[in-house]
């Protein structure tokens, strides 16, 4: 690993953020692996949790930048979000899916022995397998239990469609490391790729 990330780095737009962290390996207590899947969300965007402006719910994502928003999706799943652009903008980047590398055998008992492809294979099931909780909003996350490092060289990212969603269906801001076999859900056939910019 290289350099860890730091809140300055994320204070930028959200699809920059999603696009770079292909490849960062994220850990919580130890335990995580590389992120493979990202989605961007920003204040202007009819897909966003802060579309519609600040609300008790929604508060972390509009700031300071490089802190965790956690929200709880379909009141099942907790979801981790890394908050972009300065304090009051609102913008986010959603981790849909990490290549599980840390904490393994810790990773398979919270995600009931699933399969290696399975274990942190969307938003859901990263939130699971890094413990993820409402008390990490708003929390730092250059400060324990987060670490982020950036990655280590540029890799080849595709780009599209988010997915899950029923606004702004086509904006592409989905960004996944291209050919990993942990994404949430293939790219379509087509997808723009290219290199991921240097950290």
């Amino acid at each position: 690993m290289t350099l860890q990330l730091k809140s300055s780095d994320f204070n930028d737009d959200a699809s920059r953020v999603a696009r770079r962290l292909i490849g960062a390996i994220l850990l919580v207590d130890g335990v995580g692996g590389r992120i493979v899947e990202t989605e961007a969300y920003d204040r202007d965007d009819p897909a966003s949790h802060c579309f519609g402006g600040r609300t008790s719910r929604n508060q972390a994502m509009f700031g300071p930048p490089g802190c965790a928003y956690v929200y709880r999706s379909y009141g099942i799943h907790w979801c981790l979000n890394f908050v972009c652009r300065e304090q009051g903008h609102g913008a986010g980047v959603l981790i849909r899916a990490l290549e599980p590398l840390y904490g393994l055998s810790i990773i398979r008992a919270r995600r009931d022995g699933r399969p290696l492809r399975e274990l942190c294979s969307g938003p859901g099931r990263v939130g699971q397998a890094l413990a993820i909780h409402r008390d990490y909003n708003s929390h730092p996350l250059d400060r324990p239990p987060f670490e982020v490092w950036a990655a280590e060289a540029p890799l080849p990212v595709s780009v599209g469609p988010r997915i899950g969603i029923s606004k702004a269906v086509e904006t592409p801001w989905r960004f996944g490391l291209t050919g990993s076999g942990f994404l949430s859900k293939p790219f379509r056939e087509g997808a723009k790729t290219g290199p991921s910019p240097k950290p």
